[in-house]
Order: C-alpha cells, then sequence, then structure tokens
C-alpha cells in the first residue's frame, strides 16, 4: 500500500500546482470527458502528478460526477488514498483538490465555461445534489447547467468552494472570449476567487483590462490526456498542499502566495492568433484588418485571444500590478524537438521527475544523460528561449530548434 500523505510541514515552501485536469473515463470504462483518454481515471492521474510530474497539488474538475464521486470513495475505502484535515484527497505526497467545470449561458449572450473548488467530499457531493436537476447528464464533463450564473456563484460559495472562471479569453467558451467584454456585466466578481488565463494568454496580454487588477490568476493544463498533465502549473508558497492553503495563497494570507505562473509562450497556444476557417491561414496583428480574411475574403474568422484582447481592452497598454507574481514562459518536454520517449524516460530515471528536470536539475547533469544539444534546449526551454511560430484555429504553434534573435 501506498504511503499515507506526510505529516504537516512547519515551515512555507514551494509547491507546484495543476489545477485543471479532466477525467476520461471511470475505473468501470465509463465516459466522463468525451474527448479524454481512457486511462485518464482519477488513480491514474494521481499517480502521474506523484510519480512522473512531480506535482504536489492537482485539481480534478470533474469531481461532480457521481460515477467519478465512487471511485473515490473506493480509493479512500481502500486505504489508498485518504481526506486531510486541510480539506482535498491525498495520494502519497500530492493532494487532489475536488472540482468542476460547468457551462453557464445568461439570456441573450454566448456560453462560457467556470471552475469550482470544494474543500471535502461531502461538500461536492452536497453540490452534486444540487445542480442535479438542472443539468441533462451529471455524469457528464463540462455540461450545460440551466441556471444564472450569479445563483451559482452564491451556492458554491455558501459551500465554502472557490468560483474561477476558466481560460477565460478564448474564442471557445472564455467569459472575455465569447460571453462578454466585462466579467462584471454578468457576475459579482467580489465572489471571483481567481481567474485561469488559459493556453493562449499570459499576464501582459491580461494587463489590458482593468477589472482583473486585483483578481489572482492562474495557469493550467486542461489536461485530456495524462502526458499534458502540467503542461502549464503554478508554484505555490504553502505550508503543505491542501484546499484550505490554496485558498490562503489566492488571498496572499499569511505569506502564503502565487510565487509565479508557468506557462507556454501564447505564441504555441492553439487560439493564439485569429485564425480563417476558409482558407486554414493564420493572420498575424498586421493582416486582421477587418472582419474579412486578407488572403482569401471569407468572413469565417476565428478571432484570437490577441486580437479579441486588444478589442475589449480599457487601456492603451498593459499595466502589471507590482504584487502580481511572474509569468515565466516554459515550453513542456514534449514540445522540445528531438526528445523523444526513451531519452524522456531515461531523464525521468535519472532526475525522479518532469519538475526536477525542468526546475533543479543542473544543464551538465542534462547533458551527461541526453548529451549536450537537448540538455542546452531543455536549458532554453525553461526560459522560453526557443523560437516559436503562433498558433491559431485549434492548432497549436510549434517549437524550432533555433533560437530567437538576441538569445
Amino acid at each position: 500500500m501506498d504511503q499515507p500523505f506526510s505529516t504537516h510541514a512547519q515551515t512555507l515552501r514551494t509547491y507546484y500546482a495543476d489545477l485543471h485536469i479532466h477525467i476520461g473515463r471511470t475505473n468501470r470504462g465509463e465516459a466522463v470527458k468525451i474527448s479524454g483518454s481512457r486511462n485518464l481515471t482519477f488513480l491514474n492521474i494521481a499517480k502521474e502528478a506523484a510519480n512522473r510530474k512531480g506535482i504536489e497539488l492537482i485539481g480534478i474538475v470533474d469531481a461532480h460526477a457521481p460515477v467519478v464521486q465512487r471511485d473515490i470513495r473506493e480509493a479512500l475505502d481502500s486505504g489508498e488514498m485518504r481526506e486531510i484535515p486541510g480539506g482535498g484527497i491525498a495520494y502519497r505526497d500530492t493532494v487532489i483538490l475536488l472540482g468542476t467545470e460547468l457551462e453557464v449561458r445568461e439570456p441573450g449572450l454566448k456560453e462560457f465555461h467556470f471552475l469550482a473548488f470544494f474543500r471535502s467530499l461531502s461538500d461536492i457531493e452536497s453540490f452534486t445534489s444540487w445542480i442535479s436537476p438542472y443539468m441533462k447528464n451529471v455524469n457528464l464533463s463540462s455540461q450545460r447547467i440551466y441556471v444564472p450564473v450569479r445563483q451559482l456563484q452564491n451556492e458554491i460559495v455558501r459551500r465554502g468552494g472557490l468560483f474561477i472562471p476558466a481560460h477565460v479569453f478564448t474564442p471557445h467558451k472564455g467569459i472575455y472570449g465569447s460571453s462578454v467584454h466585462r466579467m462584471e456585466e454578468i457576475l459579482d466578481v467580489s465572489s471571483v476567487a481567481a481567474i485561469e488565463l488559459g493556453l493562449s494568454a499570459d499576464s501582459e496580454m491580461a494587463g489590458y483590462i482593468s477589472e482583473l487588477d486585483p483578481i489572482p490568476f492562474l495557469t493550467n493544463s486542461d489536461a485530456h490526456s495524462l502526458s499534458k498533465i502540467g503542461r502549464e502549473y503554478n508554484s505555490l508558497r504553502l505550508l503543505e498542499p491542501s484546499f484550505d492553503e490554496f485558498s490562503y495563497a489566492l488571498q496572499n494570507k499569511d505569506g502564503r502566495r502565487i510565487e509565479a505562473n508557468y506557462g507556454l509562450n501564447p505564441r504555441l497556444g492553439k487560439y493564439h492568433r485569429t485564425y480563417c476557417a476558409s482558407c486554414n491561414s493564420i493572420l498575424d496583428e498586421d493582416q486582421v484588418t477587418g472582419e474579412r480574411c486578407s488572403y482569401c475574403g471569407s468572413t469565417k474568422l476565428v478571432h484570437g485571444v490577441l486580437d479579441r484582447i486588444l478589442t475589449i481592452a480599457d487601456r492603451d497598454r498593459s499595466y502589471i500590478p507590482p504584487e502580481r507574481p511572474d509569468y515565466k514562459y516554459q515550453v513542456p518536454l514534449e514540445f522540445i524537438p528531438g526528445l523523444g520517449k526513451v531519452k524522456l524516460r531515461l531523464l525521468l530515471e535519472a532526475f525522479g521527475s518532469e519538475m526536477a528536470i525542468l526546475h533543479r536539475t543542473e544543464e551538465a547533469a542534462l547533458s551527461n544523460v541526453v548529451g549536450e544539444e537537448l540538455a542546452r534546449y531543455i536549458v532554453l526551454a525553461r526560459s522560453g528561449e526557443l523560437r516559436l511560430s503562433s498558433g491559431g484555429g485549434g492548432t497549436y504553434g510549434k517549437v524550432s530548434k533555433t533560437q530567437k534573435q538576441g538569445s
């Protein structure tokens, strides 16, 4: 049997957190996230985070589903996992926060997604009982709930939960990207615990919107497969990984805080630039001159995150508050040219986890395992110094083997 979660740490230290991971299937093979991998089960996620990724705090956003709650109960009953006093489910030294991703639509507006996290299994089970009559299938991921969003916020906060709009700038169901110009139009902004930037945005881009100044930013993977866990993540200063400590970090309480957001350079995001669905072209800034494609004249444009932000901005230039944590561009290991499964396995055998490879291993040590060239690419990936091509229209950008100019 796996060792139980360690006792409370006595001092603050850094923990890594990815707080948007989906369940693909249950232990019995029932589909939860239709587009998710079949092996993306509750237990497999915990094992991947603890054993391979080195991520100590993870958020599973399909824990509202009764079939997932059954898997959680079985893991608790077997002793393989346990609930901890600070809130969350512990597997070894990794803690799982129980959350949900749901879709809501206000009258006359397009739909958007939000996340909510709860302190305990009983809390999210209570929330499931409340939402079930307002949904068509409570066992599926990211489903529409037919209640006003402020009522939803009240129900989440009343249960001690955290309300977090998801991938807020993406054209595919982000609150800014597809629904409104300002959250205050439809939300109680005072009850927004944080926002999730999404894969195609960063802190500088979000700095064009003033209502976000007091709100914490999170960067998460939105993982639909085990390999994508940790594609984006956060470093948090906590006493221990738990729901309570995470909540304190969002409030900057007693030294707890978000230390940094680690994310893809927005150019790698698959919705960064405006895309023409007719001729499959990605349009750069100087090519987006109106509502028609500059190549073929079509009006079938999927507006990119950057273009949308500049359209709804209430500032002429970005402003980042002094207390805002650094946004650190980092290319995930799987994006690095030439780093295949065999060499990644060698790195993991040598250094233990992806977080150790990305944060704690010197270039010389990496070179001893995979050679000088790959070691150099990993170091460049840490600092965002690899050359990138823009993504758009649902296609990720690409990493090349050359450095950016001036690097």
